[in-house]
């Protein structure tokens, strides 16, 4: 069996941020929009979005081809929770600076974890 390297996941939060940016779905809704624009991702629905009574934040998300994007704002804590997965390759992305721009973010931690699979077909791929 051999492992392939198909993709990564990244999970991304963001400390610092401008509360009202966190309750706005405008600012959210351009932040999808960036992101999927700048990896050339292909979504196969419109985004879902749901923002809580005030001081709440907003849950929003985004099928893609390509897996999911996801996003959790905390407004009273002025921090916001990202989940991008993509099972096919994508570049590195600049969370941070976008994040600090964005949403005016003082602390951004981002983890990008690969996605690999074991595949049983692929060693019968490599001996013919």
């Amino acid at each position: 069996m051999a492992l392939l390297h198909q993709g990564s996941e990244w999970i991304v939060e963001a400390y610092g941020c401008d509360p009202v940016r966190l309750a706005d779905p405008a600012t959210l809704r351009a932040l999808f929009d960036t992101i999927v624009r700048d990896l050339a991702l292909h979504p196969v629905a419109p985004a879902l979005w749901h923002q809580f009574p005030s001081p709440g934040g907003i849950t929003g998300m985004v099928m893609l081809a390509e897996s999911h994007l996801t996003v959790h704002t905390f407004p009273e804590h002025g921090s916001v929770c990202l989940n991008l997965f993509c099972c096919t390759p994508r570049p590195a992305w600049p969370w941070r600076e976008q994040l600090q721009a964005l949403l005016g973010a003082d602390q951004v931690q981002c983890r990008q974890l690969p996605r690999e699979y074991v595949s049983p077909l692929a060693d019968t791929l490599d001996a013919s």
